[in-house]
């Protein structure tokens, strides 16, 4: 880990939190302002950045690579909620905000690059610039609402509407998932998902 300004590519990434969904709305004074609390963090597959049920909650800002947010039950099993790529961002303010533990993970689904700060640092933030907190608060409803439509799809398409929604609505991220990671996420068994590929029906 390393602050923006310490590390080697520090460049590229200035570059890349440009284009964050959340900050490519800030200005040059402001991305100075924001840029001392951010930290440069390196991540493998697997890497967890957030533990469910904590209470210390950061926000991070996707640089490179692929993230999921997933909760799991006491018998340990998994509900992949969503996957976020570069450009994205991923928060459990809603969770802060409530003063209720983080109900679900983030876990790095590939090797991945994301910058990160303290949530109440992140607020503070926000609270003095207006324009930059209704962007973040729209994308967290955003959010919040393409979850529930996922959810919904899990009960009302059969697998392979799944997958085709899944095609239309993420084209850009079809090839990058892992298989074994889209299947989970899409609620049916690799097995399933390579048989509707060969099949020719998705």
């Amino acid at each position: 880990m390393s602050s923006v300004d310490h590390h080697p590519e520090r460049n590229v990434i200035r570059v890349q939190l440009k284009q964050n969904v959340v900050l490519k709305g800030l200005n040059e004074h402001e991305i100075m302002e924001l840029e001392p609390h951010l930290t440069v963090v390196d991540c493998q597959k697997g890497d967890f950045l957030l533990h469910q049920g904590v209470h210390e909650m950061e926000q991070y800002f996707v640089l490179d690579g692929i993230l999921k947010r997933v909760v799991a039950n006491q018998q340990a099993k998994e509900m992949i909620l969503r996957f976020s790529h570069s450009r994205d961002m991923e928060t459990s303010y809603a969770a802060w905000r409530l003063k209720t533990p983080t109900p679900y993970s983030i876990v790095c689904v590939t090797k991945a690059r994301v910058v990160k700060l303290p949530l109440p640092q992140w607020v503070s933030f926000i609270e003095t610039h207006p324009t930059v907190k209704q962007a973040f608060e729209y994308e967290v409803m955003r959010l919040m609402s393409e979850i529930m439509a996922h959810t919904i799809t899990l009960h009302l398409l059969d697998a392979p509407g799944r997958v085709h929604r899944f095609r239309r609505k993420y084209a850009d991220l079809f090839d990058l998932i892992p298989k074994k990671e889209l299947a989970s996420y899409l609620n049916i068994s690799p097995e399933t998902l390579s048989r509707l590929k060969h099949q020719g029906k998705i």
